[in-house]
């Protein structure tokens, strides 16, 4: 509720992106380290990995300009959100894993136990 009331009174939207976030900057100019403030507010549950790469940029300061105002172009190595699978059966299970219910691969050698 908070961070609804401030972005009301302070902050300027400056643009969308594909999944409905909104991005604001400080409508007055105020700057926090130095840099213009910015913030995300979320469409749905706020989790920081759906910050899509092209917001991301302007977000942290990095690209002076928001992607609305470029006709920007995502490179072909991005790709689309993942959302993060920790916690869920999406979840990355090693070889090994107890989860996974594998053996662990022998030491190769590399390795020497510790004896006290």
């Amino acid at each position: 509720m908070g961070t609804r009331f401030f972005t009301w009174k302070y902050g300027k939207l400056v643009g969308k992106d594909e999944q409905g976030n909104r991005y604001f900057e400080a409508s007055k100019g105020q700057k926090l380290g130095g840099y213009p403030r910015r913030w995300v507010l979320y469409n749905g549950y706020a989790e920081g990995s759906r910050v899509t790469p092209d917001w991301h940029g302007w977000l942290h300061n990095t690209v002076p300009n928001p992607p609305t105002d470029e006709n920007y172009i995502a490179k072909s190595w991005q790709k689309p959100h993942r959302p993060n699978g920790t916690g869920t059966a999406h979840a990355y299970r090693p070889q090994g894993s107890i989860v996974v219910g594998g053996a662990r691969p022998k030491a190769t050698g590399d390795y020497d136990a510790w004896k006290p």
